[in-house]
């Protein structure tokens, strides 16, 4: 094999990754001969097959039947000749050994000749087909990168993600045994060769990510064998040829993501085998066929996914779609579709996704679509649906996304939505829904996402739904208050006073004795409150006496600020006692911000998040700087004599991909805040998975933010020898700069055991749990970079790992679908746009996706160590390392300027 082939890893291959056709491609094909293969030719008839290694038992009869005279002539010529092709046989057989699955047949002259001709016609700028060479004698010996053969005849042409230009020669036709063809990921131009056709024995096609054009050759359909074609992510045109109907095993179909017009033929309907129909993002026309499952003359149709979005069909929604009793997943969404939702469609017993959003589909919510228990998406937003939304909205057990956004539903929000407990995300905004928010929401302890705005609705919103969603979820509603500190509610009315019984005044005259009585009582009262007064005097002067000697003690440092024209404020490690009657202890770390205990104390305060840890809240101090306090929870934190020591070696940790802790305040009744700079952009989470439509993150973005977790992981490792333990995309924050700090590092050190077993079950449920910690429980090095690796993905994939399916985790997904080699549906869909705009290399995608495997290895010693993660994302992307260095060099300068003035001051 060509060593160009092999990809240079520093790590155990992982052992989900033995089916990617990027790494280097084993020397033997495991398919089976079938009697359509045809027979190896016979020796005596091999004028069309190169000749392989053999002895040549013809010239030594030859020599053998010589006259006696000759024979002895040449005797001395016969051991010679017997050893050179001992040798020819041993070198032959070492070729052997090197590709055990070779039957030892040479490859066919028509296989050859074909093959010569791909390699003509297409371009290979990183010279991936040099070792397509010479005469082709050991093309079928694993020698020819991406052959194998059975037989002497080519069954499978593997080569994706190799750069390939040029086109597809026509002559292909030539490999008559070809089962797979798997050219995907390229940048192969030009038409596909309607010679595929003549291919009878083809199973799966795989060209998809490439830059195909003109239309699908109808003599496809004359390929009976086919299995998987699979052309999406191209540039065809033309119509879906109804031959393909012909390709009686067809399981997979995607034309995807090309420009392919005209209607969804008829033909392809009725494909009883077909598993996956995958039509979307094209320009398909027409009414969509209402002839599914119509015909079958034996067995059920096997249809499980159905993809039409973002095309121009029209007309109403076929009612036949309710025979497909396998289907799981239908996207109608982005069309023109009108009419009303269909009885038909709530037969559909295993369906779990169910998307006709952005259409113009009228009409009410189907009572009969709430008995769906196996639903888990449901998106109708973007229609015209009008009436209430069924009360029996809570048969739908399992719905984890409802989205009702922008249509006319009217009446109240149904109280049973409080029973779907699984229910994560729900957007019930722009519609005419009055009445108040159910308190049942408030039990949907999974919803991540929350939108009720533009309705009628009214009366105030829960401090729990204001403090867990921003004001955005509920503007709109000009009756609702409470949910924002401009928009309070009205104080309830005073009760009306009730009715007494005034008596008649009775006047009596005090006696001497009374008169003395309350002269004495006032005199003593007079006592005690100059008492008072003068208690009061002693305190504030013994007070003012403190503050002076604290401000003879930092007036030096202080005045060392002024001089350097910085703001004056505590010196780093400083105590500042709080202001009025709390008393308490605030203590400073080195950093931009200066503020009292009574500034922060007395701040504007807007929950942004809570954890196991504790409460987190944006405090916005009396100049308008804002910063993050972190409340802890009570009864978790270690004593105060271990805190402090703890917290204070905290507060020193400076680095430019980590969470800098400004200060921590310590209350007379126990609290404990700890204070961290704010970032605007939020957690990765939220940046990943809250954001809009019109806000997309491309790939240099991403690698960037990957590379700046990296660091801060390194530096954790390595310079101050610390497990992080709970890295999740939540405790991710982002700066303006897109630069992401690591949170939540070193908090464990400050909590009590047991609650640092529940931050691990709690990783564990999130998705980034590394497997080996349900035994071991006690983070280490390797479950970090795990954790690592779960967010590589995560930025890859643009899936949150804790949207997990039937036990199904974000590691186990990706290589699930890897290992079918659909490795370009893993990708985030943005991506795959940023790769065919050419920002975006496949190569750079999949190195990051290899890479992001290893860390997810089950065997922790398999995995890589944060520097040598880091070291393999600077050698896939070089320009975005630069760019993070090139930052990071600038925050040494300033750190640098630190230090050189601390340095002038001590030698002043």
């Amino acid at each position: 094999m060509s060593p160009s082939t092999t990809t240079p890893t520093r790590f155990r291959p992982h052992p989900l990754l033995s089916s990617l056709s990027q790494f280097k491609p084993p020397p033997s094909l495991s398919l089976p001969p079938t009697p359509s293969l045809p027979a190896p030719p016979s020796e005596a008839t091999s004028s069309s097959t190169l000749p392989s290694f053999r002895p040549c038992h013809c010239c030594m009869d030859h020599q053998l039947n010589q006259p006696k005279q000759g024979r002895k002539k040449e005797k001395w010529k016969l051991p010679l000749l017997l050893l050179l092709l001992v040798l020819l046989k041993s070198s032959h057989c070492g070729s052997v050994e090197a590709a055990a699955a070779w039957d030892g047949v040479a490859i066919t002259q028509a296989d050859y000749q074909g093959l010569q001709a791909i390699r003509q016609a297409l371009a290979d700028p990183h010279g991936f087909l040099r070792s397509w060479n010479g005469t082709g004698i050991d093309a079928c010996s694993g020698a020819w990168t991406g052959i194998k053969c059975v037989r002497g005849r080519v069954v499978a042409l593997q080569l994706p993600w190799r750069g390939f230009g040029g086109r597809l020669s026509d002559k292909m036709a030539q490999l008559a045994a070809l089962r797979k063809l798997s050219l995907h990921d390229n940048a192969i131009r030009g038409p596909i060769p309607p010679s595929l056709g003549s291919l009878r024995d083809l199973r799966g096609v795989y060209l998809f990510n490439n830059r195909f054009s003109g239309g699908i050759p109808p003599s496809i359909g004359a390929c009976l064998l086919l299995q998987t074609l699979d052309l999406s992510h191209n540039l065809l045109t033309g119509r879906i040829p109804s031959s393909l109907s012909n390709s009686s095993r067809l399981i997979r179909l995607n034309l995807s993501y090309n420009n392919i017009s005209g209607p969804v033929p008829v033909a392809i309907t009725q494909i009883s085998s077909l598993v996956f129909l995958l039509l979307q993002h094209n320009s398909l026309s027409g009414s969509v066929p209402d002839t599914w499952g119509s015909t079958v003359s034996h067995g059920t149709y096997q249809l499980q996914s159905l993809h039409l979005e973002n095309n121009l069909l029209s007309g109403s929604i076929p009612l036949s779609l309710g025979r497909l009793q396998t289907l799981e997943d239908v996207s109608l969404s982005n069309n023109q579709l009108n009419g009303s939702i269909p009885q038909e469609i709530t037969t559909l017993s295993r369906i779990k996704t169910l998307d006709l959003s952005a259409n113009s589909i009228g009409g009410s919510f189907p009572a009969s679509l709430c008995n769906l228990s196996s639903l888990v998406d449901l998106n109708l937003e973007g229609n015209q649906l009008e009436g209430p939304i069924p009360e029996a909205i809570d048969g739908l057990g399992n719905l984890s996304l409802l989205s009702l956004k922008n249509n006319q539903f009217s009446g109240e929000i149904p109280t049973t939505l409080g029973n779907i407990s699984g229910l994560s995300r729900l957007d019930l905004s722009e519609n005419n829904l009055g009445g108040r928010i159910p308190a049942s929401v408030e039990h949907l302890t999974n919803l991540t996402f929350f939108n009720v705005s533009d309705n009628d609705l009214s009366g105030p919103v829960s401090i729990l739904l204001s403090g867990k969603f921003n004001s955005s979820s509920f503007a709109g509603n000009i009756q609702l208050c409470g949910y924002s500190a401009s928009v309070p509610c009205p104080p309830p009315p005073p009760l009306p006073p009730s009715p007494s019984i005034h008596p008649t005044p009775i006047r009596r005259s005090l006696s001497p004795k009374n008169v003395i009585l309350i002269a004495v009582g006032v005199f003593l009262a007079l006592l005690l409150l100059l008492f008072c007064v003068f208690l009061v005097f002693l305190i504030k002067k013994r007070a003012a006496g403190t503050s002076k000697q604290s401000t003879a003690t930092g007036g030096a440092a202080a005045a060392a600020g002024a001089g350097r024209d910085e703001k004056p404020g505590p010196a780093a490690g400083t105590e500042t006692e709080a202001g009025g009657d709390t008393g308490g202890k605030l203590v400073h770390f080195d950093g931009p911000l200066a503020f009292t205990a009574d500034d922060l104390l007395c701040a504007t305060a807007e929950i942004m998040g809570k954890s196991t840890y504790g409460t987190v809240y944006k405090a916005t101090l009396e100049d308008g700087s804002q910063v993050a306090v972190k409340r802890l929870r009570e009864k978790i934190a270690k004593s105060q004599k271990e805190f402090e020591a703890e917290v204070n070696v905290l507060g020193k940790i400076r680095h430019q991909n980590l969470l800098a802790l400004r200060a921590y305040y310590l209350g007379p009744k126990g609290e404990k805040l700890l204070v961290f700079d704010f970032m605007p952009k939020g957690s990765l989470a939220a940046f990943l998975h809250a954001r809009g439509p019109d806000t997309p993150v491309d790939w240099s973005t991403r690698m960037k933010i990957a590379m700046g977790v990296t660091r801060g992981l390194q530096h954790l490792h390595v310079d101050l020898k610390m497990i992080h333990g709970n890295l999740t995309s939540s405790n991710l924050l982002l700066d303006d700069d897109m630069n992401a700090r690591i949170s939540d590092f070193g908090v464990s050190r400050l909590m009590t055991g047991a609650a640092s077993s529940n931050v691990i079950a709690t990783a564990s449920a999130l998705g980034y749990r590394a497997p080996e910690l349900s035994k071991l429980k006690k983070a280490n090095a390797k479950t970090d970079i795990y954790s690592l690796g779960v967010i590589v993905l995560e930025l890859l994939t643009g899936k949150s790992p804790a949207d997990a399916a039937d036990g199904v985790d974000l590691p186990q997904w990706v290589a699930s679908i890897v290992k079918e080699e659909w490795t370009n549906e893993v990708f985030d869909l943005e991506l795959m746009k940023d790769a065919t705009a050419g920002t975006a290399t496949g190569d750079e995608l999949l190195n990051t996706l290899k890479l992001a495997l290893h860390c997810v290895d089950p065997s922790p010693a398999a995995r890589p160590e944060a520097h040598q993660v880091l070291q393999q994302l600077e050698q896939i992307k070089p320009e975005a390392a630069d760019a993070v260095a090139s930052s990071k060099d600038e925050g040494l300068g300033i750190a640098a300027t630190e230090e050189e003035e601390e340095e002038a001051k001590t030698a002043d």
